[in-house]
């Protein structure tokens, strides 16, 4: 753990007396109320809380990226250098902003601009604050996707953020926020869509540019683990206050408030649902999604990206699946063929029948039978529509039920996932990571299918509510002998909820079979490195 100095720290950023409101209508939500609190040189600051709690909305207010108007500060300053910068000018924010304080966002899909290259964005910071010409700026860049780990990164220079996983994208967002070296980088969840193995890495690479400049770290995260081995103090929020502040130490060993109590003990547990041997539901056979890599004027196919290579495997009803492996591995690119989302070679049988083959149009009344919950809940979500709307519209396309049978439901299903059925008017911005997560999941829930492909749905969800997440997923499986296939990095629960484990690596699959056996004694190196990895219990020394 780290050690605390004796003399008094220098603080970088003070957050004085802090308000938050926002402005709906007549409504005003008072999101942060009178929160003080510093981030001292050099040091690593936690804010750990359940979704909707403030933490996100307290970062924005730093670098004033908040929507204002309709948010406002009633009171409280945020100092940094001597100046306050919640009445700085917007001249001398753009100074601050990304040069100085750097942020790295929660969902990086929808942080990263869809129609340029990664070149380009990365580029762009280091054009705009360092004054690069464009080759400097690539050569800086290609150091930055190295450092980050992005394999074949003069490939991926070229690439857009649709072209990587979630991970990669992740990364690419990391390697953005530390082009300008700046002095306090505030981490929105940086770890959220990395597997287990990457982000010790990344810890480590924030820990070592931490130590060479000094940087200062404000870290937003729901994942307990991480905090643990990594910060130095930790601020507890809950409804926009901070109920404890204390050394990281001093909070893990010796929580003194009842709700910091019940964050630390809240680790997703049990057993998957007892299951009796039953028909096939789905079963895969040679499964293949090769991507062509083409070059030359004539843009002849040169080689392939493998994302999914010759997998096969049978999925009982009411079984839960779990996927798991690194960034890239290929699980949601198999998730995405199971759903005839994207093209494949092999065989897919669903039921007996044959799907792999069937036109969009014959496949179509089969969608309302296979559901899925995607990583990004904020990209998955159209800002467009109401919550009501969203979940609504899988009603409205299988005709299910009329006006009245349609909005129980949907009430119903709020009620299901932990979201107060009076918000369903409201739209997908007005709601936090976490919330939005389970929007996501209740649309999927309201159509009772039959096989659900999960993909990352508790990867926004701070503790407390993953462990909700899964007894729901229990309660609805039991309940309606619903099958899961259920991709995640985050073992502890995947462990809690699936008879059956899949890892896959590069495209192929390195270990299968029954996931209980597999977590008490896995026989592959790969596999025991991800568990390694995944069920540290101790703090890493950093």
């Amino acid at each position: 753990m780290h050690s605390i100095q004796e003399n008094k720290p220098q603080a970088l950023v003070s957050i004085e007396d802090l308000s938050v409101d926002f402005l709906s209508g007549t409504n005003v939500l008072h999101a942060i109320k009178n929160i003080s609190f510093s981030i001292n040189k050099g040091e690593t600051l936690a804010l750990v809380g359940e979704s909707g709690s403030g933490k996100s909305v307290t970062a924005h207010s730093i670098l004033r990226l908040l929507p204002y108007p309709l948010a406002k500060h009633p009171n409280g300053k945020i100092i940094y250098q001597g100046k306050d910068l919640l009445s700085s000018s917007v001249a001398s924010l753009r100074q601050v902003r990304g040069h100085r304080i750097a942020m790295i966002f929660q969902e990086p899909m929808s942080s990263l601009n869809p129609l340029h290259s990664i070149e380009k964005q990365i580029n762009e910071v280091l054009m705009l604050h360092k004054g690069m010409n464009a080759k400097q700026a690539s050569a800086r860049t290609l150091e930055l996707l190295k450092l980050v780990e992005i394999k074949n990164p003069e490939q991926r220079m070229s690439s857009y953020p649709h072209e990587l996983s979630g991970g990669q994208r992740q990364r690419v967002m990391i390697a953005m926020a530390l082009a300008n070296e700046p002095e306090l980088l505030i981490a929105d969840e940086p770890t959220t869509a990395l597997d287990v193995t990457v982000q010790q890495t990344i810890l480590n690479l924030l820990k070592d540019l931490q130590q060479r400049l000094g940087m200062s770290i404000l870290l937003i995260s729901h994942d307990l683990n991480l905090v643990r081995r990594f910060a130095h103090r930790v601020c507890v929020m809950r409804d926009g206050e901070i109920v404890e502040q204390a050394s990281c130490e001093q909070i893990f060993s010796a929580p003194q408030h009842p709700y910091t109590q019940e964050l630390l003990g809240a680790e997703p547990s049990g057993e998957p649902v007892s299951h009796e041997p039953t028909k096939i539901l789905l079963e895969i056979k040679d499964l293949k999604v090769w991507f062509p890599i083409k070059k030359g004027i004539l843009q002849r196919t040169v080689d392939y990206v493998k994302a999914v290579d010759g997998i096969s495997f049978s999925l009982q009803q009411g079984q839960t699946l779990g996927v798991v492996g690194e960034s890239g591995s290929g699980k949601s690119t198999l998730g995405l063929a199971i759903l005839r989302l994207i093209q494949s070679k092999g065989e897919i049988f669903y039921q007996g029948q044959e799907i792999g083959q069937l036109s969009q149009k014959q496949f179509r009344p089969l969608r309302r039978d296979i559901q899925v919950v995607f990583q990004d809940p904020f990209g998955s979500l159209s800002p467009r529509m109401s919550v009501s709307d969203i979940i609504g519209e899988g009603l409205n396309i299988h005709k299910l039920g009329n006006a009245t049978e349609q909005e129980q439901a949907i009430i119903e299903v709020l009620h299901e996932v932990g979201l107060d059925p009076e918000t369903r008017y409201r739209y997908p911005h007005e709601f936090s990571g976490g919330q939005r997560q389970r929007i996501s999941i209740a649309r999927a829930l309201v159509l009772k299918p039959k096989l659900i492909i999960l993909d990352e749905p508790t990867s926004a969800l701070d503790r407390t509510v993953q462990r909700q997440v899964v007894e729901l997923l229990r309660d609805l499986q039991r309940k309606h002998n619903l099958t899961y296939i259920f991709i995640s990095h985050d073992l502890a629960v995947v462990k809690a909820l699936s008879h059956q484990l899949l890892v896959m690596r590069q495209g192929r699959v390195v270990e299968q079979g029954v996931a209980k056996n597999i977590f008490s004694a896995p026989q592959q190196d790969y596999t025991q490195q991800l568990l390694a990895a995944a069920f540290i219990n101790s703090p890493a020394q950093l």
